[in-house]
């Protein structure tokens, strides 16, 4: 087969994985991919996972790859909080929540973290559109919020909280706390509960 018609059939997807090449073309030689690697006219993302380059290019796609290359999982935590301007750092590393064993994946488009959480904590996420209009899945702020003093059980007195160096405008004018008390609440998690209260008073909330 040669690169130009599988580029023009592959290349709407953003990224893919081989099942799906199989399912295009079912006698597709898989050691193409590993060429077309080599020439760089491939990227690869992690085992079975493939992108084109010229998608490096695109705002959002890294977050895009994030959600794909290991699935189920949700865009949160520091990735999710930067995106939303209630950290200041820029972050350069994707991180996820995920029902899978924790992982970790590098490629041309980032670092990839997935944290993992039993099934019954896995939601408080809902569906972003990239300009593109490719989907993915992102925590809302208060998840984020949950799932980061969740996995980092150090955070704990409230000078760790004032570490965090949260917006004041999102925390005096935007978090819902109705919705972080719901979420807070289905976690069931009495240490938790405290480590959100320190950061509550933080806030004066």
């Amino acid at each position: 087969m040669d690169f130009i018609t599988f580029r023009e059939h592959l290349y709407p997807l953003g990224c893919f994985n081989v099942n799906q090449v199989l399912l295009w073309e079912n006698g597709f030689d898989r050691n193409n991919l590993t060429r077309w690697c080599r020439k760089g006219l491939l990227v690869k993302l992690r085992n079975q996972y493939y992108a084109f380059p010229e998608y490096r290019q695109m705002a959002d796609f890294s977050r895009y790859v994030a959600n794909r290359i290991y699935m189920p999982s949700y865009i949160s935590l520091h990735s999710a909080l930067s995106f939303y301007g209630i950290i200041p750092e820029e972050v350069v590393q994707q991180t996820s929540v995920t029902t899978l064993k924790t992982a970790k994946f590098e490629n041309h488009f980032g670092t990839f973290l997935y944290h993992n959480v039993k099934p019954a904590l896995y939601f408080g996420y809902g569906l972003k559109t990239m300009q593109n209009g490719r989907n993915m899945l992102f925590a809302t702020p208060e998840k984020a919020l949950l799932d980061l003093l969740y996995l980092n059980p150090y955070y704990k007195t409230e000078a760790d909280m004032e570490e965090l160096r949260l917006d004041d405008y999102f925390m005096q004018n935007e978090l819902n706390t109705t919705l972080l008390s719901e979420h807070l609440s289905r976690i069931g998690s009495k240490s938790l509960s405290h480590r959100v209260k320190q950061l509550l008073k933080v806030y004066g909330l």
